[in-house]
């Protein structure tokens, strides 16, 4: 029942499109279309905030990214409100074309090693032969290495978890766009007895354009109910990108300690409503590794 609830979603999406121009469909893939263009920054980034957008970098382009989460609001003046209590993500990620990249980051958080590949699949165009959304595909792989108690007898095997995502995306307007992540998490140990290996989740996620600078982005993740153990919550993440010539600066506050699917989809341990809110900033910084052609 919670698969065919993905594939109702992922289906409506797509109908419009499917009617439209279901025998032109491979030529869509290939990124032939007589429309008038394809959707351009649905997204300004690769994140909306902790999870992915639909956005892949261009090609021979890389991307490092610096993530920091503070501790929570809630922990007074002694700790200057988590601002004393800090977590590091470092990551780069580099486009092997204009729809395909790839990306490594290492988190302090439980000394945690991620990887992904992503893939554009579709992209949202006008015109005779039109796609209403972009799609894109994403895997991950994430290895804690964080050191346990010896009797807990911790093999690679049961360190190593993996995910798998549909981002789903359309610009509405020039201000707004909105995303839906449907994500299945695998786990080779859960950290409680009795929980679920397979965890299923369902994202949404909202940007809107402020200014020419400036958007505001929103996204949550509601894993399927009994999947989540009572110890844990789902991520919501509020805050702005702002944009400084090569950098994408964001702002954000989240209840959300982690910054991978593995973290902060089922080891959200915070409660917006109790201030368990960590203040947090993303800085991406993008290089350009394509030769320049000399002038004469």
């Amino acid at each position: 029942m919670k698969s065919i609830i993905f594939y109702a979603i992922f289906g409506l999406l797509l109908a419009p499109a499917g009617l439209r121009a279901q025998d032109d469909l491979l030529g869509m893939l290939g990124g032939d279309s007589t429309g008038t263009g394809f959707a351009q920054a649905t997204f300004k980034s690769s994140r909306v905030i902790n999870g992915h957008s639909v956005e892949t970098l261009p090609r021979q382009h890389l991307d490092f990214r610096i993530s920091h989460r503070f501790g929570r609001l809630n922990s007074g003046a002694y700790e200057l409100w988590g601002l004393d209590q800090a977590r590091i993500r470092l990551g780069l990620e580099y486009g092997a074309t204009d729809r395909l990249m790839v990306g490594v980051g290492r988190s302090s958080f439980q000394k945690l090693y991620d990887g992904f590949v992503k893939y554009k699949l579709l992209r949202q165009t006008e015109g005779s032969l039109p796609m209403p959304v972009t799609l894109t595909v994403l895997s991950g792989a994430y290895l804690t290495a964080e050191r346990f108690a010896p009797e807990l007898e911790m093999t690679l095997k049961s360190r190593l978890s993996y995910s798998g995502q549909l981002l789903i995306a359309r610009k509405m307007s020039e201000r707004l766009s909105l995303q839906l992540m449907p994500t299945l998490l695998y786990r080779n140990r859960t950290n409680f007895t009795g929980e679920s290996n397979a965890v299923m989740a369902l994202g949404v996620a909202g940007r809107y354009k402020i200014s020419k600078r400036v958007a505001f982005n929103g996204e949550y993740y509601a894993v399927l109910p009994d999947q989540l153990n009572p110890a844990y919550h789902n991520s919501l993440a509020l805050g702005f990108d702002i944009e400084t010539g090569g950098h994408v600066f964001a702002l954000h506050f989240t209840n959300s300690l982690g910054m991978a699917e593995k973290q902060f989809l089922t080891e959200t341990g915070g409660r917006w409503g109790e201030g368990d809110i960590h203040y947090g900033f993303n800085i991406s910084r993008t290089f350009s590794l394509t030769p320049r052609t000399r002038k004469n």
